[in-house]
């Protein structure tokens, strides 16, 4: 990738107002998945919800040849999940959704876990960590912080924990393309890496498994699943550096207390 890209305070706005838009569709999506929806019918509503409602584009319909509009990873699927008309949630399953949206030529990206009602102690344990991991993370970001720390503070609270981090995905710069510069790993050595400067915009996006870090992607050359079978789960937000700290652009109303 190319060197980084600051966001002027214009592009600034413009990422703000995809982020916001992309934060209403989980929101929508809230009253939405539950047991007994297919992956499809979510993709396809959120399609409807962009497009028509509003008035956006869903960046990852066409990006790099994909032909959805999200990402729909359940229980062991790590990432990439392609939603299927035939998966249909159960009371007791986890899933990721992966959601990019366009607005005004600006790309925000988010995903959310979403936690069925009889799902294991377990698994709600993960997705916990794994949320607390990510916002361990967002709340270092400040101009002057190296990478390596962020990398450092999520591997740290998930090897505390009993869990492991996939090494072979990370968060990414973003604005007008999908991937910029830098890649964001969630793994790392404090004080190392490229240090955060005001107007960088990236995600935070780690993916930690109940079992082995060690993954592998099936034949549909999309889904990446855990090699042990085991569950895991991501959250991913994306990030704006400010003069004195961090803004979340992509942050949903049932987050704002965790900034209070």
């Amino acid at each position: 990738m190319n060197d980084v890209i600051l966001k002027s305070s214009k592009q600034a706005d413009l990422m703000r107002e995809s982020g916001n838009l992309l934060s209403q569709v989980f929101v929508m999506l809230d009253s939405v998945v539950k047991p007994g929806i297919s992956t499809m019918t979510v993709n396809n509503l959120v399609e409807q919800f962009i497009v028509e409602e509003l008035k956006a584009r869903p960046a990852s319909k066409g990006q790099y040849g994909y032909e959805f509009v999200l990402n729909s990873s359940v229980n062991h699927v790590v990432c990439h999940g392609i939603p299927n008309e035939s998966q249909i949630l159960t009371d007791t399953d986890i899933v990721n959704f992966d959601i990019t949206l366009e607005k005004n030529g600006f790309i925000a990206d988010s995903s959310k876990m979403y936690v069925m009602p009889n799902a294991s102690d377990e698994a709600k344990k993960l997705v916990t960590l794994t949320e607390q991991a990510m916002w361990q993370a967002i709340k270092l970001v400040k101009p002057g912080v190296r990478l390596g720390d962020i990398g450092h503070i999520i591997s740290k609270l998930a090897h505390q924990n009993g869990y492991s981090v996939v090494r072979e995905y990370c968060g990414h710069g973003i604005g007008e393309q999908m991937h910029e510069a830098p890649n964001v790993l969630h793994y790392g050595k404090p004080n190392t890496g490229l240090k955060l400067q005001s107007g960088m915009t990236f995600t935070i996006e780690p993916m930690i498994n109940q079992g082995s870090a060690r993954i592998k992607t099936k034949k549909d050359g999309w889904t990446v699943v855990t090699k042990d079978k085991k569950l895991s789960a991501q959250s991913e937000h994306t990030i704006l550096v400010t003069d004195n700290g961090f803004e979340v652009l992509t942050l949903r109303p049932e987050e704002a207390h965790l900034l209070a």
